[in-house]
């Protein structure tokens, strides 16, 4: 089985994010980086599937230079080869999945797996996109996956229980939380990965123009809260949310 999974280069969640006092984006001077927590995820599950069905797990990353730094990481966690997309400045959600829909259509993956979302961005949209350019079925989400040579059953939390759904294969499937705990990788398998292939790539090769639909206009840290009060009795809280809060 030949899985395609992805590696977004991504700000360490754990460092606090400053906007650039002109507020056209996030001051990135004494940032650290690391693969996105869910691309990880999705990651461990591609190996695991891959130590239990056979076949290759292929790490794709789309950045500049410095995202190899994560595709090598995926390499060392257990993947067979990366491939490095050099773009160099702002992607939105459908370049990517542009970039990817053309990787797909090149190396014919059996199952794509993607983390639901970036911690950076947020937008949880670049699966559902690439579901609609190739025509495959997806499920998102995903806390439980078991596949065979057909079809993907995957489990996914929902409000008051668990949601099975069942995809044809190829298709494609978004990593949640709790879908595994990823490993480490170990020295040997970090100095095995400097070996392995890594192809680079550009998204003229590809036939992607690098052109997005969303523009960020300007960025500004959420205005801080204000000190609370204590009201005297209820009339005077239900007139505090109605007047003031504007919450009822």
């Amino acid at each position: 089985m030949k899985i395609l999974v992805t590696a977004k280069r991504v700000t360490d969640p754990d460092m606090k994010i400053k906007v650039k006092e002109d507020g056209s984006g996030i001051d990135l001077s004494s940032m650290s980086y690391k693969v996105n927590p869910f691309d990880e995820i999705a990651i461990e599950e591609a190996l695991r599937i891959k130590e239990d069905k056979g076949g290759e797990v292929i790490v794709v990353g789309i950045g500049s230079d410095k995202a190899q730094t994560e595709i090598r990481y995926g390499l060392s966690m257990g993947a067979n080869r990366g491939i490095h997309v050099q773009v160099d400045g702002y992607m939105d959600s459908d370049v990517v999945a542009r970039i990817l829909k053309s990787i797909v259509e090149k190396e014919q993956p059996d199952l794509v797996l993607l983390g639901k979302q970036s911690v950076d961005d947020d937008n949880n949209q670049v699966s559902q996109l690439l579901a609609e350019y190739l025509g495959w079925g997806q499920a998102c989400f995903a806390s439980k996956i078991d596949v065979n040579e057909t079809k993907a059953i995957v489990e996914r939390e929902v409000d008051g229980g668990i949601e099975i759904m069942e995809i044809d294969l190829p298709g494609i499937v978004s990593a949640d939380l709790r879908l595994n705990e990823p490993r480490y990788p170990a020295l040997p398998a970090i100095m095995k990965a400097k070996k392995k292939e890594l192809k680079k790539m550009n998204p003229e090769e590809l036939g992607v123009e690098i052109l997005p639909k969303v523009i960020i206009k300007k960025m500004a840290e959420p205005p801080q809260r204000k000190g609370g009060r204590i009201l005297e009795d209820v009339p005077e809280l239900i007139r505090a949310l109605k007047e003031e809060a504007k919450v009822i």
